[in-house]
């Protein structure tokens, strides 16, 4: 399946740029890169999205990623000839998915660096991976809301 390239792409991507970042900053240093706009910065995150955490978090989250993982690459699967927007969309979030659970495999953290400040106020810190879910989720609803065929309901005659 070519979407599956796509996957492949954004997982290589998204492990090159956690590496980069591992070698070259050190935990928390920032980079600047468009002054009080955007700046690479060094976090690592071992529990969920948005930093939350609980005692056994990181291995739940690995285990629930990891069959989520599976059963998106089986839904993909199955919606193999469906609409070109549902197949990118689960390709995107499969792609996130896996780059994240290889941090979390191997590292038992997910290292972040896109650090973006708005109005003084900084976003959650987030990597390519969680950039690919995003836009795969919103691809998803766009697909769900706005292209997937409706199915009609049976009338039922009296």
């Amino acid at each position: 399946m070519i979407v599956l390239t796509i996957s492949l792409v954004i997982v290589i991507i998204d492990q090159i740029s956690k590496y980069i970042i591992r070698s070259t900053m050190e935990l928390y240093e920032t980079i600047p890169v468009v002054n009080n706009f955007f700046h690479l910065t060094y976090v690592s995150n071992d529990g969920m999205a948005f930093g939350i955490n609980f005692p056994g978090g990181i291995y739940l989250f690995t285990i629930a990623s990891f069959t989520l993982t599976v059963f998106l690459i089986a839904y993909l699967w199955h919606e193999r000839k469906s609409n070109i927007i549902l197949r990118i969309s689960l390709a995107l979030i499969i792609a996130g998915a896996i780059g994240n659970f290889i941090d979390r495999a191997m590292y038992k953290e997910v290292v972040d660096m896109f650090d973006f400040i708005f109005w003084g106020y900084h976003w959650y810190i987030f990597n390519v991976a969680d950039s690919a879910v995003t836009v795969g989720m919103i691809l998803y609803l766009i697909y769900s809301f706005f292209i997937q065929p409706k199915k009609q309901t049976a009338k039922t005659v009296i």
